[in-house]
């Protein structure tokens, strides 16, 4: 490919600006992580939209199914650290969606895509890999069984990948339909410290109808991060909902992202997110 001057010039003091002034990022938000047990994210606008809402940083995909994932091209993670250095704001948290329709249970490019995953996060400074568990990659059967067969497979395909998560600084982040006790022993057979859960307080609790606070004390010490959402409205028009969830959070000694996957009702995506936001920063003041 031919590159002229201007555009080598250019991609060089991109680069060095990264690696100068990203470190810089980071190290503030391991501060202000010191400072407050509790910090809210998003994944459902991106950086410059969730600075403008008063936001603290973001969760990002790593794109759809491929050989090599979109998150692992090398430009795309530059463009990131642009807006990171732009906005001030980090990347808190990956997701990947995709497992969704291509479980890691029948699916082998699973691995590959764990291994890049993980490269990814440790490059842009995200500390948490969401791997999600629902649809086609869904654990429990009509009768809200657990597919052991599945579960068989996806155990086995994580612990291989639990020590490069560890060296890498990374924790993989399982989201599901599980409830409390059926997280517990799912853990307990990975039994590796970077693996934990990403309990979304909606799906267990809204979907599910799980005890959400009595699950949340039961895994103390085994949640890595948190999704808040409400549907189709705003965290604060239920508090009966929320409050004792957030009263459980306190309970355990949470201290790390709560990131709000909520909708737009006004469609206004960054006045909205703006107001979930400050709500979930009252519930835990």
């Amino acid at each position: 490919m031919h590159m002229n001057r201007r555009t080598f010039l250019g991609l060089t003091t991109a680069a060095m600006a990264s690696s100068t002034i990203l470190p810089q990022l980071w190290a503030a938000d391991a501060a202000a992580a010191a400072k407050s047990p509790i910090r809210v994210g998003t994944c459902v606008v991106g950086l410059q939209q969730a600075r403008a809402a008063g936001l603290e940083g973001v969760e990002v995909g790593v794109g759809n199914a491929a050989d090599r994932l979109e998150i692992a091209d090398e430009q795309v993670r530059q463009r990131y650290k642009e807006q990171m250095r732009e906005t001030g704001l980090p990347i808190c948290s990956l997701m990947m969606g995709l497992l969704n329709s291509y479980p890691p249970a029948s699916d082998p490019r699973a691995t590959a895509w764990l291994e890049q995953s993980i490269e990814a996060a440790h490059d842009l400074g995200a500390h948490v890999i969401l791997l999600a568990f629902f649809g086609k990659g869904d654990l429990l059967d009509g009768a809200e069984k657990v597919k052991a067969s599945d579960v068989d497979v996806a155990v086995q395909r994580i612990k291989a990948a639990a020590p490069q998560a560890k060296d890498a600084g990374v924790i993989l982040g399982l989201e599901n339909y599980l409830n409390g006790e059926q997280n517990a022993r799912l853990l307990d057979r990975i039994n590796h410290a970077s693996v934990q859960l990403y309990y979304d307080v909606f799906n267990t609790g809204t979907t599910k109808r799980h005890e959400v606070p009595a699950d949340l004390r039961r895994l103390q010490g085994r949640i890595a991060q948190f999704h808040f959402k409400n549907g189709p409205k705003y965290l604060a028009d239920e508090p009966a909902k929320f409050e004792p969830i957030a009263a459980a959070i306190k309970e355990i000694g949470y201290r790390g992202w709560i990131v709000l996957e909520t909708s737009s009702p006004s469609k206004d995506a960054v006045a909205d997110t703006r107001r979930n936001g400050e709500y979930v920063r009252r519930l835990f003041a």
